[in-house]
Formats: structure tokens, sequence, C-alpha cells
């Protein structure tokens, strides 16, 4: 198993009306009044992974705030056999936060989610992949077993920044304590260079063959690739946030029509590798670091 490739689907589970860009023209007290689409935006993504005879795993990143409104949602997330994991409760930034909230944060939002599924919830992903050394520590404090939040893409002002150089690498994992694991989204370095590559926007933007050579790349020196995009991204009859700069217009709309077919043609181009759940891939690294011990 060590010899084929990992390809981890991420999606954060997340309304259109929750991004980070729009925050300064949709205040948090509105959201209860807003149109909700992630429901069926989500059921869309988990019908189309179960369209694969190979039955694609995925991990759901999920809002607390969307948890504790929509528990039958998790459930089926669950129930079609894929991972539930945290996105944190009310998609406020980690560096944002003081350390009692940030805590709490990280507390509520995985109970509310093991309330629901009966199950433990072990990922955790930062909202805009916000975070650093300190928030690293406060997750492994509240008993996640691994984390998902590294965005080495440095020049998008609120990726954080994380210090990996005496952590073990593992594949695309890095241990970073006996029981805590950083999985980074993946992106291309070249030389000194790094390029975004990991999903979302990028995965709109890029053109399908494009983004296939990078993954290749990826895997060729990882032999794992961590994607992510959201439900909202699926949903090109969303509604229009029309105050919005054009910076932020043009990052949040440009492609939505396409998402689900050049998902589907990513994954296709892509069959031959296994498609686990970010808790999966983890086991299996710790298992093969076993067995070569033995």
């Amino acid at each position: 198993m060590a010899k084929k490739p990992a390809i981890l689907l991420t999606i954060d589970v997340e309304e259109w009306f929750q991004v980070e860009n729009f925050k300064s023209y949709i205040d948090f007290s509105t959201w209860n009044s807003l149109e909700p689409r992630v429901e069926k935006n989500t059921h869309l993504i988990l019908d189309l992974l179960d369209t694969f005879s190979f039955k694609p795993r995925a991990t759901f990143f999920i809002l607390g705030w969307i948890a504790e409104r929509l528990p039958a949602l998790v459930r089926q997330i669950r129930d079609r056999g894929h991972e539930v994991a945290s996105h944190g409760d009310n998609h406020h930034l980690c560096t944002a936060l003081n350390k009692n909230q940030l805590t709490r944060d990280l507390l509520t939002s995985k109970k509310r989610l093991e309330d629901i599924t009966g199950q433990a919830v072990y990922g955790y992903r930062a909202p805009s992949f916000a975070v650093n050394d300190q928030i690293l520590e406060k997750i492994k404090q509240a008993g996640y077993l691994y984390d998902s939040s590294y965005n080495s893409f440095s020049a998008h002002g609120r990726y954080g920044s994380i210090d990996l150089s005496k952590s073990i690498k593992r594949g695309g994992s890095y241990q970073l304590a006996t029981r805590f694991f950083e999985l980074p989204i993946s992106n291309l370095h070249l030389g000194r260079t790094t390029l975004p590559l990991g999903g979302g926007g990028y995965f709109r933007l890029y053109p399908t063959s494009i983004f296939k050579q990078g993954i290749t790349r990826v895997l060729k020196k990882n032999n794992a690739f961590v994607f992510y995009a959201h439900p909202w991204e699926f949903d090109p009859n969303q509604p229009r946030v029309h105050q919005a700069s054009r910076g932020f217009k043009f990052r949040h709309y440009i492609n939505l029509n396409r998402t689900e077919s050049k998902l589907k043609r990513m994954i296709c181009a892509f069959s031959d590798a296994y498609f686990l759940t970010c808790k999966n891939y983890l086991d299996t690294m710790r298992t093969i670091q076993i067995d070569k011990r033995h």
C-alpha cells in the first residue's frame, strides 16, 4: 500500500455568506436571516463521490455553526463513509481570538460534532488557514490527532506559517508530537517559489490539464496530495454580494459552473490512487512506519 499514491479530498463545510472575503459586507448577526444553501451543495458533493465504483472517501471539516443547525447533514456524511472533522465553531480566524476564546472554539466545535455522530473527531482545519505554532499547540491540547491548516503559499495575507523543520516527514504528513500530526495543503514547490495548487479558487482558475500536471509532480515527491474545496464552490446560482470589492468577487465567483465537472475529471484521472480520509491516511502511514521497524 505504501507504493500506491493517496489523494486526500477535503471539504470545508461552510455557507456562501461565511467566507472571510465577505466578512466586511455581511455581518455575523445577519447569518440566520440569509438563504441557506450548504445542505444542498454538500449533498451534491456526496452524490458526486458516490458515482465512482471505487468509492472515494473524503474528510469534511464542518463548522460548528452548521452542525448545530443541520445535524442530519453531519450524520449523512458519516453514514456515507466519510470522515467528520472540525472547521471551528463560527468561522472566526484563530489569529483573531485570544487563548481562552480559541480553546473554547476548538472544544465547542469538537463536542458538537462528537455529540451528533457519536464518534471521536480527530481532525481540525483553521478558517482561512490562519494558523501558527502557538495555535497548533492549542489544537493539540484540545485533543485533536491532526491539523490540516498549513498552506505554504506565503503570498496570501491570511495564511499562517508554522515551523516544520524539526518534524518527522512521512509522505504528505509531518509528525509534530507523539500523537499529533500536520497534513499541509499540497502546493507546488519549484526551487524557492511556491505555487498555490491545493484547491479552492486556484483549482477553479487553472486549466484541468495544468492542475493534473501539478498533482502528478506532488505525488511523485510525496506520494500524497491534499486537496480542498467548499460546497459553495459547486453553486453557480448562489446569491451575489454585489457590494464586495472587484477582487473578492473575482476570487469567489470565478468558474463556479465548472467546479463539479472539473472535480469529476480530476478523480477519474487519478482513479488508480487511494482516495482516503485524513484519519485513514495517517493510520496507514503509522502502520507503514511500524512495519519498517520490524
